[in-house]
């Protein structure tokens, strides 16, 4: 049976948040009624904000359940320092979700989220070793029967059009390994505000199992880029037995709603990779 999944990311409560594609978001979202609402980080644009917070966490609540989401640089405080350096998350979890390393299951699905954020870098992320064990020790017990999602924010690799400067996860190499060590079927993040398809082979041709790349653009807030500037976007994800279908939808705006515009079949991998 297909399970079906509504990615979103850049939420981006405060300044340039777009009020009127949230609505339009909480309403097409009940109709499609996903089986899982993932949000791939920033729900914030600015950390410091209470008010930002708040809208941030009503927007969440409603949103179709069950969900799974994960921090991004942007839920991480710019202007308190010490904050920013002792306590970059609190926040987050205190308004969001207490859990960063949160775990959803399904019969032969596991989808697991790690954090990328943290207070030593603007615009940066880097999946730290303890973000490592967690994703090991959760994705380890699932067999080659089960399709594997992970979610973070960062991506491991910037489309071959893209021109802005923005970093990807500093030890974007050393978490490909780790993707395929574990044989992760699909990676979903954000940060980009462009909506993108790939696989890890497209940047470490070296990988012996691949791991499909699946960016949401920015899907309410109006700091979209490139062929997306102005746009806001997200993905519908279909998870089937041999593969996954992604359809890039993107609110019309002439009021029909989030529609897709592009889409991609995902074939399933068939060499599985058995951990160290």
């Amino acid at each position: 049976m297909a399970f079906r999944i509504l990615h979103i990311s850049d939420v981006h409560t405060g300044p340039p948040f777009n009020p009127a594609a949230a609505e339009r978001l909480i309403a097409d979202a009940h109709t499609l009624k996903p089986d899982l609402v993932v949000i791939s980080g920033d729900f914030v644009q600015r950390a410091d904000f209470a008010a930002q917070w708040r809208a941030a966490r009503i927007l969440r609540e409603r949103l179709p359940q069950p969900q799974l989401v994960v921090a991004g640089n942007h839920d991480v405080p710019l202007f308190n320092l010490p904050e920013r350096l002792l306590h970059p998350l609190r926040r987050y979890q205190q308004q969001i979700s207490p859990d960063l390393n949160p775990v959803f299951t399904a019969p032969g699905l596991a989808v697991v989220g790690a954090c990328t954020a943290h207070g030593w870098t603007v615009d940066g992320g880097k999946l730290y070793p303890n973000q490592m064990t967690a994703l090991r020790q959760r994705l380890s017990q699932f067999g080659p029967d089960v399709y594997k999602i992970v979610v973070w924010h960062h991506p491991v690799a910037l489309p071959p059009t893209y021109r802005r400067k923005r970093v990807t996860i500093s030890n974007a190499h050393e978490a490909i390994r780790l993707l395929d060590e574990l044989a992760v079927d699909l990676l979903l993040c954000g940060h980009l505000h462009i909506s993108f398809v790939g696989n890890t082979r497209d940047f470490q041709p070296d990988v012996r199992h691949g791991t499909y790349i699946v960016q949401s653009g920015t899907t309410t807030s109006r700091r979209g880029y490139g062929p997306e500037h102005g746009m806001n976007t997200c993905n519908l994800i279909t998870i089937e037995h041999d593969g996954a279908c992604v359809q890039h939808l993107r609110l019309d705006q002439h009021g029909d709603g989030f529609r897709p515009f592009a889409e991609h079949w995902l074939p399933r991998q068939t060499v599985t990779v058995t951990g160290s």
